[in-house]
């Protein structure tokens, strides 16, 4: 069984893993709309393709390209540099450019008999009539009002939101088959009764269309003061308010008040127009930001941390001007909405018209108090499912829900009740297996971070008419994107997710989405049910961890999981594929294929005289079965400068093969076997150039030091005297190719680089390389477990190089770079070599097994016939 601490490692990465998180973009928004795939496509110039993405959520993309409060904006990463994507303009350039009535989906389930009644024609609405027609009911939308779309129609202005472009919208359910009784007031024309009598199901949607005026002040009923919505919903019909003067103070500091100012400067007979707030600030306000700048630019003149004292009227009993007080404070103390005033602190403001925009309310009388309204106004609902607490059959959507504020959310809600209608008609549980945060607004846990300093482009704002002309007009203000202006605006996404791992990891994405994905498959089906060769094909590389923001130790996991393999197999790897490389390390063990060499050229033991070797070179199996002259002259070296007594060598395998395919009992006893040696001949250093070893010893070795020989030359020994500028003017320039194994090792790639620095020789630094460096392939025998998979790991990593001729100083990168299509030559090649030049450049590719075995036995004779010079 698997160790609790791994099972433990895998529930750490199923819990906090990152890879299946949602960008904040798409989860902040209630419809949840793939923002990071349209933006995309855009990008790439595929207007159709990214239009059709849109319209997998929404079927209203030109509205809300155009009036969407846009959440998605505030949780962009952008924001961190104050320019938020521009989400809501490009969805509506992919609206106006893309968007063919010939390619909207008109499908609809088979007519299932029911029908349902659906009270307002606003964007929850109409949101909840589409997906109810879609599931085959017969679908009835009431609507007091003459037109359609709620207060998308009547209260946002025109120039925000032309009515061709909605009406366009709209027309897409009449297309489906719903039904639509317009100029009919349920309470009124139809009674509410009668509509849930008459009907399998009813959805209230009236939203909040009842405005409120601030009754605390003495004249608030004079001639000349409205509440926002009958200001906005007259200005929609005809594009005049009647009542309305010629100087116009507007209370409140969001959207709604925004909108009435700046509606009021395009009035006939408006001549100015004053805003009064609460906030102290721009900032403080509760409007969006382009909204105050449009009304700003337009020339609406700002009052802020002003509130009405007292509303003047003149002997008609019309608005003749307000006395403004100072607002010291909003909030009280533990942050309640509690206004606080100076009342000596006024100033006086002549108007004749006062708009308040100071909220909203449902108009419950249709209800016939037969729903239970809340004090807030809204109807009292279940939160989850939106069922009425008062009527099983009703349910209730937008505003008047309380679980929406601004149109996105009203649409969210729309479909929730929608698909609550759907289980209510099926007889079905209202909550069971659902993912209630399909409609609405949740947390992602997804946080990536972003090198700003490399990232220097700006949101590209939309152009608009010109503020001198477009206040004497109802037009459209902004204008819209060019193809051009969408493109480099979309350019700018950082299409955020994390799975950097699977960016980097060739193995991880032919296995799973990302490891969250992998390890909960591991955990639901069990280690031993799923396929072995998920393990086998890791590299060992560490690269995943050093990419993950959370440093998930993926490797370590892999390696737990081919252990447990082994030992369930009697302590064998159970992959056929790998049953050769226990057999080759078997043999690189056997005494056959190893010797030691003693201090001085002693190479008999004699036991009895325990005679020490202070220092020992261990060659390591690859470069043994590579350069027997190389491994002869470093022991040369060595003893030049450390002296002849002291220093010795060991050709014995450190057994790390039968560790990377997970037989750790053969592991000990091959390592043993190696530590014995050590322990017998008196080492206190060994000495390395196999980074597989140096790391195996650092573990295993308790009685010595382990010391690459790159360091020891550069911080003790230096280069040998006649390798010395041996590649001045030389006409190669070389990569370094750093393994992985020792990528933490940060002496041995500056003591590499130091070396070819007094050898002469040119060199170039790539980007992936040491601590960052790249696995050449052969890490973990994925070499042997999956050529395919290897294959394309080692002609990445040759695609790293800029140059063709590449330093390693690892017998088995320097096989595999060179079977890569590289000119790959060892380090101590060059050390112990001619000045290399190109026409030198000869094939070192992998030898045949029978090559290996035979260069091995040639070292190993070296060693035993090894004479002091």
């Amino acid at each position: 069984m698997l160790k609790q601490s791994v099972i433990d490692n895998m529930k750490d990465i199923v819990e906090h893993c990152m890879g299946e998180e949602t960008a904040a973009c798409v989860a902040t928004c209630p419809m949840h709309t793939n923002v990071k795939e349209y933006v995309r496509l855009i990008r790439e110039g595929k207007g159709e393709e990214a239009i059709k993405v849109i319209r997998e959520q929404l079927f209203l993309p030109g509205t809300l390209g155009r009036i969407c409060a846009h959440p998605c904006e505030g949780k962009c990463k952008w924001n961190e540099m104050k320019s938020p994507m521009a989400i809501a303009s490009l969805k509506r350039y992919a609206a106006d450019h893309f968007d063919r009535e010939e390619d909207w989906d008109f499908s609809v389930k088979k007519e299932n008999g029911k029908k349902v009644a659906i009270i307002g024609a606003g964007p929850s609405g109409l949101q909840a009539a589409l997906e109810l027609r879609k599931e085959g009911c017969k679908v009835t939308v009431f609507e007091k009002m003459p037109v359609r779309g709620g207060m998308l129609r009547v209260g946002i202005p025109a120039y925000r939101l032309p009515r061709t472009v909605l009406e366009h919208e709209i027309h897409y359910l009449d297309c489906l088959g719903v039904d639509f009784e317009l100029n009919c007031e349920i309470g009124k024309d139809k009674s509410f009764h009668e509509i849930i009598e008459n009907f399998d199901s009813v959805i209230v949607a009236v939203g909040k269309q009842q405005g409120r005026v601030d009754r605390s002040l003495a004249n608030w009923d004079a001639s000349g003061v409205f509440h926002a919505a009958g200001f906005l919903k007259e200005a929609a019909m005809t594009q005049d308010v009647k009542e309305s003067g010629q100087s116009v103070l507007v209370i409140g500091g969001g959207d709604v008040a925004m909108d009435c100012a700046r509606t009021a400067l395009r009035l006939p007979n408006t001549k100015k127009v004053y805003s009064a707030c609460l906030e102290d600030s721009y900032n403080a306000m509760a409007s969006s930001a382009h909204e105050i700048k449009g009304a700003l630019a337009e020339g609406v003149k700002f009052n802020l941390a002003q509130a009405i004292q007292k509303i003047h009227t003149d002997e008609n009993g019309r608005v003749a001007g307000v006395t403004l007080k100072k607002c010291i404070s909003m909030f009280d103390e533990v942050g309640r909405f509690s206004p606080k005033f100076d009342e000596e602190d006024v100033r006086e403001l002549k108007v004749d018209t006062i708009v308040f925009a100071i909220g909203q309310g449902v108009d419950a009388k249709f209800a016939q108090g037969i729903l239970e309204q809340q004090q807030n106004s809204t109807f009292d609902c279940d939160k989850n499912t939106l069922q009425s607490t008062a009527n099983e059959k009703v349910f209730i959507a937008g505003d008047a829900s309380g679980e929406s504020v601004i149109a996105i959310q009203a649409l969210a809600t729309g479909r929730r009740a929608a698909q609550s209608v759907m289980r209510f008609l099926q007889g079905a549980d209202l909550l069971e297996g659902r993912q209630l945060k399909d409609t609405w607004t949740y947390e992602t846990k997804l946080h990536m971070p972003v090198d700003w300093d490399a990232i220097k482009t700006q949101r590209e704002d939309m152009r608009e008419l010109d503020p001198n002309t477009r206040i004497h007009s109802f037009d459209e203000v902004a204008l819209g994107y060019t193809k051009e202006e969408a493109q480099r605006e979309a350019d700018r996404c950082r299409q955020c997710e994390c799975k950097l791992c699977m960016k980097e990891c060739i193995m991880l994405n032919d296995f799973t989405e990302c490891p969250k994905s992998l390890f909960k498959k591991y955990l639901e089906n069990g280690y031993e049910n799923m396929d072995r060769m998920i393990a086998y094909s890791c590299n060992e590389c560490s690269q995943c961890t050093l990419k993950c923001p959370k440093e998930f130790d993926l490797k370590s996991t892999f390696k737990a999981l081919k252990e447990e393999y082994a030992q369930e197999n009697n302590g064998v790897v159970p992959l056929e594929e790998l049953k050769d490389s226990d057999r080759m390390q078997e043999k690189e063990c056997d005494d056959e294929y190893c010797t030691r060499l003693e201090g001085g050229s002693q190479m008999k033991i004699d036991l009895q005289k325990k005679k020490k070797t202070k220092y020992v070179f261990v060659p390591g199996c690859t470069v043994s079965a590579y350069s027997p002259e190389g491994v002869e002259n470093v022991v040369r070296h060595l003893k030049d400068c450390l002296g002849q007594e002291n220093v010795g060598a060991l050709l014995q395998c450190c057994g790390k093969v039968t560790r990377f395919i997970g037989e750790n009992k053969k592991f000990e006893e091959r390592n043993k076997k190696a530590i014995d040696i050590l322990d017998e001949m008196g080492a206190e250093v060994i000495i390395t150039v196999c980074p597989s070893c140096y790391k195996v010893f650092k573990e295993t070795a308790k009685k010595q030091k382990v010391i690459a020989y790159w360091d020891l030359m550069k911080n003790l020994i230096g280069i040998p005297e006649s390798a010395k500028g041996i590649g001045k003017g030389s006409d190669v320039v070389f990569n370094i190719h750093d393994s992985c194994v020792t990528r933490d090792e940060t002496s041995h790639h500056e003591s590499v680089r130091w070396i070819l620095d007094e050898l002469g020789y040119q060199w170039e630094e790539i980007e992936r390389n040491g601590n960052n460096t790249r696995c050449c392939g052969v890490g973990g025998m994925v070499c042997s477990s999956n050529p395919e998979l290897y294959e394309r790991v080692y002609t990445r990593r040759a695609n790293d190089f800029n140059q063709h001729h590449i330093v390693t100083y690892c017998g088995s990168c320097r096989g595999t770079i060179q079977l890569a299509g590289k000119d790959s030559i060892h380090l101590l090649d060059l050390l112990y070599g001619q000045k290399y030049t190109k026409s030198q450049e000869k094939k070192r590719g992998y030898k045949t097994e029978a090559e290996m075995w035979k260069i091995r036995v040639e070292t190993k004779e070296r060693l035993n016939n090894f004479k002091d010079k």
